[in-house]
C-alpha cells in the first residue's frame, strides 16, 4: 500500500460522512460521529479487502470507489440500527457538511484526474568518436625554442542512436618545449593555432569563433637548454575531419627572450680547528 493509496481512504472516508447528513438526513447523531464512522468503514473496509487479495495492485480510481463504498456502508448502517431522532445539530452542521465536502470533492478530482508527472527523461548514451592524427608526434622549431608535439588526437562526444553531436571536437596533446638559445632566456607568453587547408587557406571555427589559444601554465622563465611541458586541449573544426582537407596544423608561439648573464661572487672563508 502506498502514501497516495492511503490518502484517499481518508479523504474518501471524510466525504461520504460529510455527505452521510445530507443524503441520509434522519438518524444521524453529529457530524463528528459521521466523519468517525465514515473513516472506520473506509479504511476498514479498503484494509479487509487488499488484506484478501481483492483490491491488491488496483489503481487509485478502485480505491477511491472502495473506500467511499466501505464509509457508505457504516453510515447507512448506524442509520438503520442506531438512529436517532434530533435534528437540530443537522441543521447547524449543514453548511460545514457542504463547505467541508467541497473541499475534499476538489481534493479527491486533483488527485485521480489532475496531471500526471512525467518521469524524467532518462539521458541519451553518449559515445567518444576519436580521429587518428598522422603522424600523431611531430617536432617544432620556432626561433630559439624547440620541441615536439606528442600524442596527438581529435575527439568529438556523439549521441548514441541519433548521431547528434553532443561536443564539438576538440584537439588534445602534449606539447615539450626547450629554449634551444645558449645565452638568452624565454618566458612563454602564449600560443596559438591555426588549421591550414590543402590550399594553404586556414580552416575557420564554425560560429565565427577565433583561433584556439594555448595558455602556458608555467609563468617561470626557461633558461639556456631548460626544457617544460604544456598540455594540448583546444577546439578543432568540424571542417577539418573530412577526408584530405586538413594539411597542416601551425602554432605560433609567442615569447619574451632577454640576455643570459652568469655572475661570479668569491666569498673569502676559514675553517677554525676543533
Amino acid at each position: 500500500m502506498t502514501f497516495g493509496t492511503f490518502v484517499i481512504w481518508i479523504l474518501m472516508g471524510l466525504l461520504a460522512g460529510l455527505l452521510g447528513g445530507v443524503v441520509i438526513k434522519r438518524g444521524g447523531h453529529s457530524l463528528k460521529r459521521d466523519v468517525v464512522l465514515a473513516l472506520v468503514g473506509s479504511i476498514g473496509l479498503s484494509w479487509l479487502l487488499r488484506g484478501i487479495g481483492l483490491i491488491s495492485g488496483s489503481g487509485w480510481l478502485v480505491a477511491a470507489v472502495v473506500a467511499f463504498g466501505g464509509a457508505a456502508i457504516a453510515i447507512v448502517a448506524q442509520r438503520k440500527l442506531r438512529p436517532t431522532e434530533h435534528l437540530a445539530h443537522e441543521r447547524a452542521d449543514m453548511w460545514w457538511r457542504y463547505g467541508l465536502g467541497a473541499a475534499v470533492a476538489v481534493s479527491m478530482g486533483w488527485m485521480l484526474f489532475g496531471p500526471v508527472q512525467q518521469p524524467a527523461a532518462i539521458a541519451a548514451a553518449v559515445d567518444d568518436k576519436t580521429y587518428a592524427v598522422t603522424p600523431a608526434t611531430m617536432t617544432l622549431k620556432a626561433g630559439m625554442v624547440t620541441g615536439e608535439v606528442t600524442d596527438m588526437k581529435v575527439t568529438e562526444r556523439i549521441e548514441q542512436g541519433s548521431g547528434r553531436i553532443v561536443s564539438p571536437a576538440k584537439l588534445t596533446g602534449k606539447i615539450a618545449l626547450k629554449n634551444g638559445s645558449g645565452n638568452q632566456t624565454v618566458r612563454l607568453v602564449t600560443g596559438t593555432i591555426q588549421f591550414i587547408d590543402a590550399q594553404g587557406h586556414p580552416i575557420a571555427l564554425e560560429d565565427n569563433r577565433a583561433d584556439p589559444v594555448i595558455k602556458f601554465s608555467s609563468s617561470e622563465r626557461l633558461d639556456p637548454g631548460q626544457e617544460t611541458t604544456e598540455t594540448l586541449d583546444v577546439d578543432f573544426p568540424a571542417a577539418a575531419l573530412k577526408a584530405n582537407t586538413l594539411k597542416t596544423i601551425r602554432l605560433n608561439l609567442a615569447y619574451v627572450p632577454s640576455p643570459y648573464r652568469e655572475e661570479t661572487s668569491d666569498l673569502p672563508v676559514s675553517i677554525a680547528g676543533q
